[in-house]
């Protein structure tokens, strides 16, 4: 369904769909090097995460390989070499433990026990729901909290902007 749905997806989106992220991102206290995006679509909150972090090599991973085909369709040129997209499933990652400094989903299926494993000691998880409670796969932040909590995750904190809300976390380790 997700690659019929590629060429006018981001056509569904509202103007301020990523405007919680933008804050939650906000608060981080430093810059990235490594980036993942779970369920990056047709690519805009991975663009977001690149143009924000210059310096930072963001990858944005999505199951669906008509979604993935879009966003590197859709990747801007001065991108290439820094960005990249990824068909791969959430629930087993195709990367090494603890790679990424900050690891973002966008209305997604939050795998617990995938995403501690992803995010590096001292490194960060951004949870958004671009609708809030009415996003279609929306997790209550009490929820996060707990699965997080019991897989070494700390320091929450929630946002509201726009129609969307998200949860940041810290993963508990080196910083």
């Amino acid at each position: 369904m997700f690659d019929q749905l590629a060429p006018g997806w981001r056509l569904r989106r509202v103007p301020d769909y990523l405007a919680a992220f933008e804050t939650a991102l906000d608060e981080l206290p430093r810059s990235p090097t490594r980036v993942l995006d779970i369920g990056s679509g047709t690519g805009e909150p991975t663009v977001a995460l690149a143009r924000r972090w210059p310096s930072a090599e963001v990858i944005g991973v999505d199951l669906s390989p008509g979604m993935v085909e879009e966003a590197r369709r859709r990747l801007p040129a001065d991108l290439f070499g820094r960005v990249r997209y990824e068909v791969a499933d959430a629930s087993a990652l195709p990367f090494p433990d603890g790679l990424f400094d900050l690891v973002t989903l966008v209305n997604m299926i939050p795998f617990f026990d995938e995403l501690a494993r992803a995010v590096a000691g001292g490194g960060y998880l951004l949870v958004l729901a671009t609708q809030g409670a009415r996003t279609p796969i929306h997790v209550p932040p009490q929820r996060l909290r707990a699965e997080l909590g019991r897989r070494g995750f700390e320091e929450f904190a929630e946002f509201a902007a726009g129609a969307g809300t998200s949860l940041l976390s810290r993963k508990s380790g080196r910083t």
